[in-house]
């Protein structure tokens, strides 16, 4: 029997909402949410109980209609420590950094008879990280990890509220889960064929882990000079993530660097006894495509294959080849969509008061330290990875002196992440000796 009877939801995003509604309506689960009281959840909590917790979710194009909504929450517990009753199914819904954090609060007792806990957006490490922490507890608990979040949810009227907006879907997602075979896996891959989302089950969840597309190309796109000067406010004009220099920062020097990251999170990867990704392949086929006339078939299946310097050309290519979205309609000026117009966002002032750093890169930080603690534990080389973490944490600890006294938020700190990485090792070691 599949644990999908009761699911408690542990986050108040919009992503939060999405599932929920999700869940509700595809699989009749008993549905709770509960997230940590804070000065930016305050509106959540209040437009749930203003609304009697019903929920809605719309969608922005109408193939995706299958992710269109609305229900009855069932329970909403403010501040992880008030979660009550009995519940089969944890859905971790907030940021990988946090996934520890969450789990201290909830009571323990609680917490042991959970036998399902999902990981709707992990990095690489995060199952590993949450095995380690419930086996300490003694729980036998399945952990399962999808690739990525099945695609792009926002708030309806830009503020935190019981409406979401659906603005994007993925077209392929990947899972992996400590329990193989698992009725729980099963019973996802059914829900998100309902969506119309393919899935792919991956032998082990570290490898649906590094079937996350921002491993690979967010470190490169904000950990550098370019980004980081837009970021904190040095240049003023509105530049793109997306865009080559100087609109962006896309250079012949980032496609580089891009290039040499993804050779070492794949050499670290194979040293764990793991298949590595076809980053071209991984780009156009369960990401974005471009058009046959941009780039071959040929030269995306063989791409691993394929000298360093052809690589690098291959991956400017397909930069410049989403300048625009190649499948949109052409207006009557034969203008298509203008799909690589994401701005870098600045530093911003948060709810709490804080100045902050925005979501990209804040969380790519934690994502590229916890690679760069595994590639060390496995004695993998990464000196591109290094290099972007230097000039990031270079950046911060300037930004941090020059608005002292000002209130900051905790992203302008350099941390190490030792206490996650340490438990994340602790169970990599485990499964490298299980296949001595």
């Amino acid at each position: 029997m599949s644990n999908f009877r009761r699911v408690l939801v542990l986050g108040t995003g919009p992503v939060s909402i999405q599932l929920a509604v999700t869940l509700k309506n595809r699989l009749n689960c008993c549905v709770g949410i509960a997230g940590r009281e804070s000065v930016r959840s305050e509106p959540f909590f209040t437009a749930l109980k203003q609304n009697n917790r019903f929920i809605r979710a719309d969608i922005q194009n109408e193939k995706h209609r299958a992710m269109k909504g609305e229900c009855i929450v069932d329970h909403v517990f403010r501040g992880y420590g008030t979660i009550a009753g009995e519940w089969d199914t944890a859905i971790l819904s907030v940021t990988t950094d946090a996934y520890i954090e969450v789990l201290k609060q909830i009571d323990k007792q609680l917490l042991k008879q959970i036998k399902c806990i999902v990981l709707v957006s992990p990095t690489f490490g995060s199952n590993s990280l949450v095995s380690h922490y419930m086996n300490g507890l003694d729980s036998d608990a399945e952990i399962i990890s999808f690739s990525t979040y099945l695609g792009d949810t926002r708030w309806m009227h830009d503020r935190p509220s019981n409406h979401v907006i659906t603005t994007g879907v993925k077209k392929k997602v990947f899972i992996g889960s400590t329990r193989r075979p698992s009725l729980n896996v099963e019973r996802l891959c059914g829900l998100y064929e309902q969506l119309g989302i393919a899935v792919e089950v991956m032998q082990t969840p570290i490898e649906a882990e590094t079937r996350n597309i921002s491993l690979y190309v967010h470190p490169p796109l904000f950990m550098n000079d370019f980004s980081l000067r837009v970021l904190f406010g040095e240049i003023e004009t509105k530049k793109y993530v997306y865009k080559m220099y100087p609109e962006g920062p896309i250079t012949q020097y980032l496609i580089r660097d891009m290039l040499a990251q993804w050779k070492e999170i794949t050499h670290m990867i194979e040293k764990m006894n793991m298949k590595g990704v076809n980053l071209l392949k991984f780009m156009t086929d369960d990401n974005y495509p471009v058009s046959l006339e941009s780039l071959s078939r040929h030269d995306i299946e063989n791409f691993n294959d394929l000298e360093t310097i052809h690589q690098e050309y291959l991956l400017y290519i397909r930069y410049t080849s989403l300048l625009i979205d190649p499948f949109s309609e052409p207006d009557q000026e034969g203008k298509y969509f203008d799909f690589s117009a994401v701005p870098i966002r600045p530093l911003f002032v948060n709810r709490e008061g804080d100045w902050d750093i925005p979501r990209m890169p804040k969380e790519d930080y934690y994502r590229i330290k916890i690679i760069q603690g595994i590639a060390r534990y496995v004695n993998s080389n990464c000196p591109t990875i290094d290099k972007f973490i230097r000039t990031y944490e270079s950046k911060i600890t300037h930004a941090a002196q020059a608005r002292q006294g000002e209130r900051l938020s905790d992203a302008f700190a350099v941390q190490s992440f030792k206490e996650d990485l340490k438990m994340i090792c602790s169970e990599i070691e485990k499964v490298a000796d299980s296949k001595r």
